[in-house]
């Protein structure tokens, strides 16, 4: 094979529960999977980016794009399907048509329209200068889960809090950061060693709220559309 490569993969199914048809719902003017594949090329950090799906819809949007694309079989495009498994099918069937090795893979789930590309470019660099073998996108959670708890049957509050943290404000706590799942990078030979982003020495690249968001249901799809909307009118 010829020289390595740097791709995009933005893996998009054509199913979804919560919010059917959610990867071609207009967003803005544009469905929402082309968020994804426009940032991606504007960062100039791809030799390709890759589209792997099971609907035709999408393939045929992503064909437009000059994106290259995968059709995922049916196995790997249910909702039990793990994603890994999808971006390994994707970048064997990449390397055996174009008899080219990938080097690193960038993540960028569809679900995150609103990542900038001066967050990809800056995975790129913050994974060079720190050594890191993956950087995973982060951002600060909206509230503490010092705050949360189960709750039983009969919805009993008793011990809910543990005893230090009653009365302490939101501000006293530690802070605590979730996935935001917009961003995964690492190199194609790691993800295949770990079966996914999660590894030994592995960073987190910390994003703002406001670029954070991730659509799952119609709330955070109409989350997303107002940020949208805001940047429009400034």
């Amino acid at each position: 094979m010829s020289a390595d490569m740097s791709v995009a993969i933005i893996p998009a199914r054509a199913g979804s529960k919560r919010l059917p048809g959610k990867n071609m719902r207009p967003l803005s003017g544009k469905p929402l999977i082309q968020w994804s594949i426009e940032v991606a090329f504007q960062s100039g950090c791809f030799d390709e980016v890759i589209i792997t799906s099971d609907s035709d819809e999408i393939l045929s949007l992503a064909h437009s794009l000059n994106c290259y694309c995968v059709r995922r079989p049916p196995e790997l495009a249910t909702d039990a399907s793990p994603t890994f498994q999808a971006i390994l099918h994707a970048i064997e069937a990449f390397e055996q048509d174009k008899n080219q090795s990938v080097s690193h893979i960038m993540l960028l789930q569809p679900t995150s329209p609103l990542r900038s590309v001066t967050d990809i470019k800056h995975a790129f660099a913050l994974k060079k200068e720190s050594g890191a073998d993956s950087l995973i996108s982060v951002c600060e959670m909206e509230h503490s889960p010092l705050w949360s708890n189960t709750l039983d049957t009969e919805g009993r509050m008793d011990d809910f809090l543990r005893a230090e943290i009653i009365n302490k404000r939101s501000q006293d706590l530690p802070t605590y950061y979730r996935l935001n799942g917009a961003i995964y990078l690492t190199e194609a030979d790691r993800i295949k060693e770990h079966n996914g982003f999660f590894m030994p020495n592995s960073r987190a690249l910390i994003m703002p709220g406001e670029r954070s968001v991730d659509v799952d249901t119609i709330l955070d799809f109409k989350i997303a559309e107002s940020i949208l909307n805001a940047k429009d009118e400034v």
